[in-house]
């Protein structure tokens, strides 16, 4: 498995960010490494995506940054160019997917069905995005499609909460989850950074207590 794709593992959850300013960046970086999930997928939503990665890639060191919502390869090559080191999207476009083998960038494409899974393992990849996750079915549905793919594994995401991922990373096929709750948008805009460090924190508690 790639190296960016094993510290995801280890990490557990994956904080997914909607960043409408830029001048946010370096300290919800911050806040996340303060808090024990030292990652950002940094959704390509807003046009502040691109900046905020060159930001978080400078200015915050310890913080492994991505790009997520990207859904061509010249999203592809804008977000690695700004510092991404892996790329998340919505669904499996094999294109973006064959883009970013070719440039030796991580990609983790969104999946629901077995046939997206069986596309995934046809391209070479052994870790897929399952979104929506909760409306798709949940943690049963991953469980059921899994079985047929003995080497894939999965990062759910879409309706993941403090709530619910327990019982997403008790399953061994969960690489990690990814989940936007401990990094909401009204705290960003507010500027509330204890307010982020300290869910971020519950969030990075509940993998120790699942995963040791």
């Amino acid at each position: 498995m790639n190296a960016v794709l094993e510290q995801f593992a280890k990490i557990g959850i994956i904080p997914v960010v909607v960043l409408d300013d830029a001048k946010d960046a370096e300290a919800l970086g911050n806040a996340l490494v303060a808090g024990g999930l030292p990652a950002a997928e940094v959704t390509f939503r807003t046009a502040a995506a691109e900046e905020s990665i060159r930001i978080m890639a400078e200015k915050c060191p310890g913080l492994l940054v991505g790009a997520g919502t990207v859904l061509t390869t010249e999203q592809v090559d804008r977000a690695v160019a700004a510092g991404a080191k892996f790329i998340v999207s919505p669904g499996l476009n094999p294109k973006v997917v064959q883009h970013c083998l070719e440039i030796g960038v991580p990609v983790t494409p969104g999946t629901q069905t077995p046939t997206e899974m069986e596309q995934a393992l046809e391209l070479g990849l052994d870790v897929v995005k399952f979104f929506p996750a909760e409306p798709a079915g949940g943690l049963k549905m991953i469980k059921a499609v899994a079985a047929p793919y003995t080497t894939l594994k999965f990062m759910p995401t879409g309706g993941i909460s403090a709530s619910n991922v327990r019982d997403y990373l008790a399953y061994d096929r969960i690489l990690a989850c990814g989940g936007s709750w401990m990094v909401k948008k009204d705290l960003v805009k507010a500027g509330k950074w204890d307010e982020i460090t300290a869910l971020v924190r519950e969030a990075a508690d509940i993998v120790k207590e699942m995963r040791g």
